[in-house]
């Protein structure tokens, strides 16, 4: 195999951009970002929705699941419907993709998979990742991607 016929990552700027997207304010900010950056680019955007498991106490209440699993239905629907209009309206390749699971575990799976040339998050809004750590610090710390934290 010559070296004109190996993957590079990064010659030309990044081919394929993958954002990870839950809804929240900065994930959004993330999105927005990203497919501007997508589009000044010339690259592929794909936003990536990842719905975790319910916590193990919500089977003690009957109607738990169903409302989780109504909530995450309805937030899944409306970022794919938001990121088809944005892509659209800016001229952007974009594809939309859910996973379940671990964010972290879900978003390196897809990223290896494309292979994705950057990959971009919200900083989390939660005060307990500082000790635990959030997505975005986990998926810099696995150091396979360019990350950007998007406040």
């Amino acid at each position: 195999m010559s070296s004109r016929d190996r993957f590079e990552r990064g010659t030309d700027g990044p081919r394929v951009i993958l954002v990870g997207v839950d809804g929240s304010p900065t994930s959004l900010r993330a999105a927005a970002y990203a497919a501007g950056l997508a589009r000044r680019q010339g690259s592929r955007l794909v936003a990536v929705y990842v719905a975790e498991p319910a916590p193990a106490m919500a089977g003690w209440v009957p109607a738990a699941q169903a409302v989780i699993r109504d909530a995450t239905a309805e937030v899944d629907a409306e970022l794919r419907a938001e990121l088809a209009h944005a892509a659209r309206h800016l001229g952007v390749d974009a594809e939309y993709r859910t996973a379940r699971g671990d964010p972290v575990t879900e978003i390196a799976r897809i990223a290896d998979a494309l292979p994705a040339d950057a990959v971009l998050v919200g900083a989390s809004e939660q005060a307990g990742h500082r000790v635990v750590g959030s997505v975005a610090v986990r998926l810099v710390r696995l150091g396979r991607w360019p990350v950007t934290v998007v406040p």
